[in-house]
């Protein structure tokens, strides 16, 4: 579906950029434009691309309009990634928060309509469910207006996604945790309790691909992953990483923080349906079924909530998914 397509990466030089772009190129595209902020990164990129012809980098920011509607003239598929999108940050920050994810999501939907964009596809959050940190509230808003946006156009269609923690990528719990073993550090945790979802690079961009393939508009798609308890992560690394005794210690949860998570709530569950065995597809709550005759004949998610608690990996288990995400090499 992306041969010979015109596709905008939007927050492109981050880690789930990085995948997506690999794995569009498969598609052999017209072009992917990979649209940020940061000169630097896009160098970085550009060359760990070996300057492939297929890449175009844009300098600009979601939260300048002029540079969004710039970017995507003659696109077809817009990926929307780019995001503030750590906790204590967004907490401490509110204002910038507010720009990026919110006025940046509003940007993309004004200039993707003007532009006539086929698609656009929304990287959300667990933390959109039932939020109670800013960052949280910002991308619930956006998915709220990425739905509504099917309502402005009878062109473009908009998508969301909804994942949970990404292994490995910038700033996330396993680099850091591998960073303090190797230098002989006590692992710093938040608390005992702690749970996560937990995906690989990789099933991220399954997740976004198969929402391009199959959506019509107005969905939102939740990948079925794994669930552990952070202090569990912790001592496989350990096990697996230490030079010397490397100790756990708790420092108590962050501002903004929650011990769990949820990707489905008991509300969403009543219009959310099973789609082959990894993904929900959560429809807009005032549409019925009959309206998305592609999942008519889908079984209704048997879960009421779907919550970071249930079904906890054990140590092996987490091990073998940091094997899969090339972390235990």
């Amino acid at each position: 579906m992306f041969e010979n397509q015109t596709i905008l990466i939007t927050g492109g030089t981050g880690s789930w950029g990085y995948e997506l772009t690999r794995r569009l190129l498969t598609y052999q595209p017209k072009e992917i434009r990979v649209f940020s902020r940061s000169e630097d990164a896009q160098v970085r990129m550009l060359r760990a691309f070996n300057h492939n012809p297929l890449l175009k980098f844009v300098i600009g920011d979601v939260r300048d309009f002029q540079a969004v509607t710039e970017a995507c003239k003659g696109v077809n598929y817009v990926f929307h990634l780019a995001a503030l999108k750590h906790v204590p940050i967004c907490e401490e920050q509110p204002y910038e928060a507010i720009k990026t994810n919110i006025a940046g999501t509003e940007h993309i939907i004004r200039a993707s309509i003007l532009h006539g964009v086929e698609k656009v596809i929304n990287v959300s959050t667990d933390k959109a469910v039932n939020p109670v940190n800013l960052y949280g509230l910002t991308k619930a808003i956006g998915e709220k207006l990425i739905t509504q946006a099917n309502f402005q156009s009878e062109k473009t269609k908009f998508v969301s996604v909804r994942g949970g923690n990404v292994l490995g990528t910038n700033g996330s719990v396993v680099p850091f945790f591998k960073k303090q073993i190797l230098e002989g550090k006590d692992v710093t945790l938040t608390s005992q309790s702690m749970t996560r979802f937990f995906l690989t690079v990789s099933d991220s961009i399954d997740l976004l691909v198969k929402a391009a393939e199959i959506s019509s508009g107005g969905e939102i798609f939740v990948m079925k992953m794994s669930c552990c308890r952070i202090a569990d992560l912790a001592k496989v690394l350990i096990r697996n990483f230490s030079q010397t005794e490397v100790n756990i210690q708790e420092v108590g949860v962050r501002l903004g923080e929650k011990l769990h998570e949820a990707l489905l709530t008991k509300y969403e569950s009543t219009h959310s349906y099973q789609y082959m065995d990894q993904y929900f597809i959560i429809l807009p709550a005032h549409l019925d079924v009959s309206d998305f005759p592609q999942y008519k004949d889908l079984p209704k998610v048997a879960l009421e909530e779907y919550e970071s608690t249930q079904d906890l990996m054990t140590e092996e288990q987490i091990e073998k998914l940091l094997q899969r995400g090339g972390f235990l090499l």
